[in-house]
């Protein structure tokens, strides 16, 4: 659930301004969400489990979902969540920064989008996107690493090693977290940074929309989603 439109908390552990909660333990807590792609939502023993219901035998790379928070983030803000896979092949990748190109991201005058990657990477809407527990392909799973491209154009603009185990070795959820601040982004796992990015080419992204995204079969269970201000 988010803050009322138009005020904040400030966090008392952190002195930073709240802009954003989310508990992500029932799928009641998403209702407003934006789903786009084959997905179910169930409530977990310990959090929300998210996955695709499409048949990659049959949809292929339409298998694949992404589910946007509808709430519009400004820029200079910290993203983290607890994730926790359930399954060892696929994908998690998380959006930031997201909007339309000369339109709200949701606006029917963009182009329809069902989860179809290329839809998200050449298509009418800027954003970053960083992937990690890339478990998709078996030269994702020889040597793990994070990735953060920018679109459109699909750059790969960063990249750092991924800590993520193996399903049978995970313990517990793990704290990921996103800083989005001007041209600066900064990727983490249990506050150990995987990459520190600065955007020098002069078209930078600002505030927008957040969203999570899978790649088939990942299973993967959520909590605990919260956007902090950078800047008090």
């Amino acid at each position: 659930m988010s803050l009322p439109t138009g005020t904040a908390e400030v966090s008392a552990s952190t002195e930073s301004i709240v802009l954003y909660t989310n508990p992500l333990r029932t799928p009641g807590d998403i209702a407003d969400w934006i789903p786009e792609g084959p997905m179910r939502a169930v409530a977990g023993q310990e959090g929300l489990e998210l996955e695709s219901t499409g048949d990659e035998a049959v949809l292929g790379d339409r298998a694949h979902f992404t589910v946007w928070c509808p709430e519009a983030l400004p820029d200079g803000i910290r993203i983290s969540w607890s994730f926790r896979p359930l399954t060892d092949e696929g994908l998690a990748m998380v959006f930031f920064a997201a909007e339309g190109i000369g339109a709200d991201l949701f606006s029917a005058g963009l182009a329809a989008r069902d989860g179809y990657y290329p839809q998200y990477h050449s298509g009418d809407i800027r954003t970053l996107h960083a992937s990690y527990y890339r478990r998709k392909w078996l030269s994702e799973r020889r040597f793990t690493t994070a990735n953060l491209r920018k679109s459109p154009g699909f750059q790969l603009v960063a990249q750092g090693a991924d800590p993520l185990p193996a399903v049978a070795d995970v313990d517990g959820f793990y704290r990921v977290h996103v800083e989005k601040d001007g041209a600066s982004v900064r990727f983490g796992i249990d506050d150990l940074t995987l990459f520190d990015w600065r955007d020098e080419s002069g078209d930078v992204l600002g505030g927008g929309r957040i969203g999570f995204r899978h790649m088939a079969p990942l299973r993967a269970a959520y909590r605990d989603l919260e956007v902090t201000s950078l800047h008090t």
